[in-house]
C-alpha cells in the first residue's frame, strides 16, 4: 500500500509499505479523510519524538472498516467510524488506574505515528476495535467529524483538567483549533469570563464565536501584564495552554491566582525543561496546581464527543479552513499546516 510518512528528521515522502494485518480485536481502516496536526509538525520538523524512519504520519481521521477480527462483535467491513487519535490497550493496569491514555508506558495510549504507523495510508490499523471506534452519524460532515478525534477531544480535555466550575475565570493561550475547543468547554462547564490569547484575524473570530468574552493580542505586549490590567491585577482561576512555548508556563502561573489551576495540553516540542517562576508561584508554597494531560481516546470518549456535536452543543464547521481533495493532497495539506497562514485554523483533506 501507499502511504504518506516521516522518512528522517526534516524530510517527509512517500513510500511503499505492506497492508497491516488485523489481529483477532483488530480492524483495518480506509480513511475517508484525514487531517494533519500540529504534532505532526513538532515530529517531523523539530525531532520532538526522536528521529524516525519511514513512520507513516498522522493521527486524525475518519474512515470505512475494510476488515475486522475474529472477536470484534459491534463493528463489521463497511462501517463508517470516527478513529480517535488515541486507542489504549484497554486491557491493562493503567486503565484500571484511571489513565488509559498511558496504557503499557506514559503516552503509550497515543499510538498512530507515534509507537507504530499512522492513518496517512491506504490503509491503517486500529487497536482493540469494539473500545476504539465509534460510528460516524450517517448526517455528520467528513470535515466535523474528523476534528473528533483529536481537536474537541484535546480542547474539552484541557477544560476538564482546569476543574472548571460554575463563574469561573478563565485564560485560554493559544486559539488554534485546540484553543478554540478549549473555549467550547470552558464555556459548556459555565466559565464567566473567558480571555482567549491569540493573534490571527480567523482565530479571533472563531474564539468569540465559541465564548471568548475578551481577545488578548500576544503581539501587542506581554500578555501577563496585559491580563492582570485587564482583571485590576486579581488574575484568573482557571488558565489553560493550549499553544505557545516553553515560556507560556512562566506567564501562566503568574496570571493564575492562589488555588487557581494551570491545564496544559500544549505539546512541548523543543527544550529540556520547562520553567515556573520562584515567586509567582509564591516560592512552591502559592496552591497554584499544574497539570498536564494527553487527551482521552477510545470509544466511549468518541460517541459523548458525538453527542454534543449531533445535539448542537458544540458546531464544530468552524474549525476546518481548507479542505483539499485526493490523497495525493497529504503533503500540500502538511506544509499548509506547517506555515500557518492568517487565514487557516484546520485543513482536511478527502479522501
Amino acid at each position: 500500500m501507499k502511504g504518506f510518512a516521516m522518512l528522517s528528521i526534516n524530510k517527509v515522502g512517500w513510500i511503499e509499505k505492506e497492508k497491516p494485518v488485523a489481529g483477532p480485536y483488530d480492524a483495518i481502516v480506509r480513511p475517508l479523510a484525514v487531517s494533519p496536526c500540529t504534532s505532526d509538525i513538532h515530529t517531523v520538523f523539530e525531532g520532538a519524538l526522536g528521529d524516525r524512519h519511514d513512520m507513516l504520519l498522522g493521527h486524525e481521521a475518519v474512515g470505512v472498516i475494510d476488515e475486522v477480527g475474529s472477536e470484534v462483535k459491534d463493528f463489521k467491513v463497511g462501517d463508517r467510524v470516527i478513529v480517535p487519535a488515541i486507542t489504549p490497550d484497554w486491557r491493562s493496569l493503567e486503565v484500571q488506574a484511571g489513565f488509559p491514555q498511558h496504557s503499557g508506558g506514559m503516552l503509550a495510549g497515543w499510538k498512530f505515528s507515534n509507537f507504530k504507523d499512522g492513518v496517512f495510508a491506504e490503509y491503517f490499523h486500529v487497536n482493540d476495535a469494539d473500545m476504539n471506534l465509534a460510528l460516524m452519524p450517517d448526517d455528520m460532515s467528513l470535515e466535523s467529524a474528523v476534528m473528533i478525534t483529536d481537536m474537541m477531544t484535546t480542547g474539552f480535555h484541557g477544560a476538564e483538567l482546569a476543574n472548571i466550575q460554575m463563574g469561573s475565570s478563565v485564560v485560554v493561550i493559544g486559539i488554534g483549533a485546540v484553543g478554540l475547543m478549549a473555549i467550547a468547554g470552558a464555556k459548556l462547564r459555565g466559565a464567566g469570563r473567558i480571555i482567549a490569547v491569540g493573534s490571527r484575524p480567523i482565530c479571533i473570530e472563531a474564539a468569540n464565536f465559541y465564548g471568548a468574552t475578551d481577545i488578548v493580542n500576544y503581539k501587542t505586549g506581554d500578555i501577563a501584564k496585559q491580563i492582570m490590567a485587564l482583571t485590576k491585577g486579581k488574575g484568573v482561576d482557571r488558565v489553560i495552554i493550549a499553544g505557545g512555548t516553553p515560556e507560556t508556563l512562566i506567564q501562566a502561573v503568574t496570571i493564575v491566582k492562589p488555588g487557581g489551576v494551570v491545564s496544559n495540553v500544549n505539546y512541548h516540542g523543543k527544550g529540556d525543561f520547562l520553567p515556573i517562576p520562584r515567586l509567582e508561584w509564591g516560592c512552591g508554597m502559592a496552591h497554584k496546581t499544574i497539570v498536564g494531560g494527553l487527551c482521552p481516546g477510545g470509544r466511549l470518549r468518541m460517541e459523548m464527543l458525538i453527542d454534543l456535536v449531533k445535539y448542537n452543543r458544540v458546531d464544530l464547521s468552524r474549525l476546518v479552513t481548507h479542505v483539499y481533495h485526493g490523497f495525493d493532497k497529504m503533503e500540500e495539506a502538511l506544509l499548509t499546516m506547517k506555515v500557518k497562514s492568517k487565514d487557516l485554523i484546520k485543513p482536511v483533506v478527502i479522501i
